[in-house]
């Protein structure tokens, strides 16, 4: 049967899926820029597709964009096995669609850095399973179908992803407002010279990671320990020309947030060079994680400039 051209009201459908389809991409693949390839997929199959046919146009869009995800993530852990450095998610700032539902602690929790990085570690199905439901709130019975899977099946999957991910620390997404005085605080101690306000922050088994993906400079191994993350973080936050030239210039540095915690981000101009975020807990300071790779702070730069963002925290560092 012919296909019928795109009318208005299929538009209309697809366009109201959009932020929901992009929340679950990224969830699933841990890369804003994938999720757009991913959802704009989805969107060129719905195009093609013969939509008389299709009963419930968000089901059928969801199985398809899930379906790519696991089909993407299978050679994503091909690439990221020859990745240079440390991988780590791209970071999604506070006010971009992209996060997703926020009502409650599962739903804030899949979308955070130490969660993603912690869904790395899950078979796809796994992770396809506990990101639509946790995050999602589908039925066992809805996954299956999307998925491929029995009920029982969907069951078993998202206990062993919930198993995989109990290691991870009580945490609380914050909102600007609250991250901004955790956000100065940190950076006060970065920037005053001395460990010590640094490693009362950390907690004693705090871990540094960079991710410059081989394009900007950055260490390619963890630092782990209260004190070895102090002394890294003081070295990185004193100035320097050759700093200052690898990222394009003197940037300004702003309180923000991402992927629901504190984060400073660095600007030069209006393109964010930079994203730190700042995994809060009960003990303090657990990770502190930094993205410089140029290609994943697209999208963060996007949002950036079509944010109100208020004055920095330190201008041109």
């Amino acid at each position: 049967m012919t296909t019928q051209p795109l009318r208005p009201g299929d538009l209309d459908t697809f366009e109201a899926s959009r932020p929901r389809l992009e929340a679950i991409a990224y969830r699933l693949l841990g890369s804003a820029s994938e999720a757009e390839d991913a959802v704009q997929e989805t969107y060129l199959r719905w195009e093609a597709a013969d939509r008389a046919q299709i009963r419930v146009p968000e089901a059928w869009l969801t199985r398809v964009l899930t379906n790519l995800c696991l089909t993407q993530l299978t050679s994503a852990r091909a690439r990221r096995e020859v990745y240079v450095g440390q991988w780590l998610p791209e970071p999604v700032l506070g006010g971009d669609p992209m996060l997703g539902p926020a009502d409650t602690a599962e739903q804030r929790d899949s979308v955070s850095t130490a969660v993603l990085l912690l869904m790395e570690r899950l078979a796809p199905t796994e992770r396809a399973v506990y990101v639509l439901r946790e995050a999602f709130g589908y039925s066992h019975a809805e996954i299956a179908d999307l998925v491929g899977l029995s009920e029982a099946a969907s069951q078993q999957a998202l206990h062993r992803a919930r198993q995989h991910l109990a290691e991870r620390r009580a945490r609380a997404a914050v909102d600007a407002a609250e991250a901004r005085p955790v956000v100065e605080e940190f950076l006060a101690a970065a920037t005053s010279g001395r460990l010590e306000p640094l490693v009362r922050l950390l907690t004693e088994d705090a871990q540094g990671v960079g991710d410059g993906g081989g394009t900007v400079a950055a260490r390619r191994t963890p630092v782990l320990g209260a004190t070895a993350v102090a002394r890294f973080l003081r070295g990185l936050f004193r100035p320097a020309d050759a700093k200052r030239a690898q990222l394009g210039g003197s940037p300004d540095v702003y309180a923000w947030t991402a992927n629901g915690m504190p984060a400073l981000v660095g600007v030069v101009g209006e393109q964010v060079v930079g994203v730190m975020t700042l995994e809060v807990t009960d003990e303090g300071i657990a990770a502190v994680r930094t993205q410089v790779n140029p290609d994943k702070l697209g999208r963060a730069a996007r949002q950036w400039a079509a944010a109100d963002h208020g004055e920095p925290l330190v201008r041109g560092w």
